[in-house]
């Protein structure tokens, strides 16, 4: 919601952004829906005082299951890509393992917008997402956490967390650790995604979904820190939402090869 503050004499529009409303976020009392400062000062989870206050807080889901995932808010900055990923550490901190569970390219946390949907912060978002618990990875207790890279506007990185429980059995933690790295940009480690594009995570994992915005205008991110050369990507065709589209690893890969030599296949 805007509010008018006065400030030195000074008045300063101030605009809400996005939360995770499911899963469940930690803190939820505190957390307010800016983004990651620009050098990374409170990654993980937004740091703060009550970071991992429970009070309400709670998700459960099965391994191997597919569950919901949706937001509060309207200033979607036209959509951009967002991943959802775990760590088993409860308090997570900046030396936590993230994995990627599921990656969204282009079309979250809203489809079709070329910028904000209003100016309500506390309005539910309309778009539902799906996310997959892996089915081969150890049950136990840990932090989910959905991140965001908006497509337009300043550049930022934006992350919510909350507790995590995973029910069931039989799995192993060398899957775990086999599940590629959350993407991380625009907080001050040398890699950025473009201004106006939906961002091309450099390894998504097996678990993707590519949605269709007000324009197609997917591209990877650039930067040192990124493991991926910058370069546009193709115009894919736009996925049936909210579904789960599972990529093949092996075209991926070709693709990813393709950006670093200056083609695509």
């Amino acid at each position: 919601m805007k509010k008018l503050t006065s400030l030195c004499g000074f008045i300063v529009l101030v605009e809400g952004h996005m939360k995770m409303n499911v899963p469940i976020p930690y803190g939820r009392s505190t957390l307010e829906n800016s983004p990651l400062a620009l050098d990374g000062a409170d990654f993980p989870c937004k740091q703060r005082p009550g970071v991992y206050a429970v009070e309400d807080a709670s998700n459960v889901y099965a391994l191997g299951s597919t569950n919901p995932l949706n937001f509060t808010g309207t200033a979607v900055h036209g959509g951009g890509s967002c991943q959802i990923s775990m760590t088993y550490d409860v308090e997570p901190n900046k030396n936590s393992v993230w994995k990627v569970l599921t990656s969204i390219e282009g079309g979250c946390p809203a489809r079709d917008q070329t910028g904000n949907m209003g100016s309500n912060a506390n309005a539910a978002d309309p778009f539902q997402y799906e996310f997959t618990i892996p089915s081969n990875i150890p049950a136990g207790k840990g932090t989910i956490a959905w991140t965001w890279f908006n497509k337009v506007g300043q550049r930022e990185m934006y992350m919510n967390c909350g507790p995590l429980t995973l029910t069931g059995g039989g799995g192993s933690r060398a899957n775990f650790d086999n599940l590629p790295d959350m993407f991380k940009a625009n907080i001050g480690n040398d890699c950025h995604v473009p201004d106006n594009k939906d961002v091309v995570f450099p390894d998504p994992g097996k678990e993707v979904t590519r949605l269709n915005g007000a324009t197609n205008a997917f591209h990877a991110p650039t930067g040192p820190g990124c493991d991926s050369a910058a370069g546009p990507g193709p115009t894919p065709e736009p996925s049936a939402a909210p579904k789960s589209n599972k990529s093949n690893p092996e075209s991926y890969l070709i693709y990813l090869i393709a950006l670093n030599v200056g083609f695509v296949v």
